[in-house]
């Protein structure tokens, strides 16, 4: 059996959730699960997963129809509870889409860029104190981080303190969104050089641990 990583405890949690989104504890439905995690986890083909988590192809078809549902952005939102908005951290990073993943025959923004250097997708995230995640947008590689931070901060109203570097230090961030917050500090603005690479890092490090495990 591969290895999984849904314990009894992480289990009876997600059971739940799903529960109130509409999907029901079916027969299979950890092990399908599961067979998505390993294959986000592995970046494998779906054909390839492994046969222990069930017809790989049913397996496809359910995540298929959860991603065009919202189900798993709806997850993503009732497992974000109480998070410590004491500190938010913002930051993006790129990863490189696949090389067959552009040209997708569908009339929604793929969020691929087209550049010399293939087709870069681009994570903007937020973390909280914890260095939990908290909100994302994808764009295209091509977008700047001092755009997307309207729509993280919006997510984000009730942090106490936003960090950030230098960026973000842009007129794209509207005053009534950056008042909301008790300060915005950039490198820019007087946080020592030494001091930036330790705050930033905490938000880009759960990007690189998304890159990592996201292999797609």
């Amino acid at each position: 059996m591969p290895r999984t990583i849904l314990t009894d405890e992480y289990w009876l949690k997600l059971v739940i959730i799903l529960r109130q989104i509409g999907i029901y504890n079916k027969p299979n439905l950890r092990l399908t699960i599961e067979g998505m995690l390993y294959r986000i986890r592995i970046g494998c083909l779906w054909r390839d997963l492994p046969s222990e988590f069930g017809q790989w192809n049913s397996v496809f078809k359910k995540f298929n129809s959860w991603s065009e549902q919202g189900k798993w952005l709806k997850i993503f939102e009732a497992i974000v509870q109480e998070p410590d908005m004491e500190w938010l951290f913002i930051d993006g990073s790129y990863v490189r889409a696949h090389q067959h993943s552009a040209g997708a025959a569908t009339s929604g923004d793929e969020a691929i860029a087209k550049t010399l250097g293939g087709n870069p997708t681009k994570i903007h995230l937020s973390v909280d104190a914890c260095g939990y995640p908290v909100a994302f947008e994808i764009t295209g590689g091509n977008v700047n981080d001092s755009t997307t931070a309207p729509q993280l901060l919006a997510q984000t109203t009730e942090a106490e303190t936003v960090i950030a570097d230098k960026g973000y230090d842009s007129d794209a961030i509207p005053e009534p969104l950056s008042s909301r917050v008790a300060s915005l500090l950039f490198h820019a603005r007087g946080i020592p050089a030494k001091a930036m690479p330790t705050l930033i890092g905490i938000c880009t490090s759960f990007v690189t641990w998304l890159k990592i495990h996201l292999h797609d």
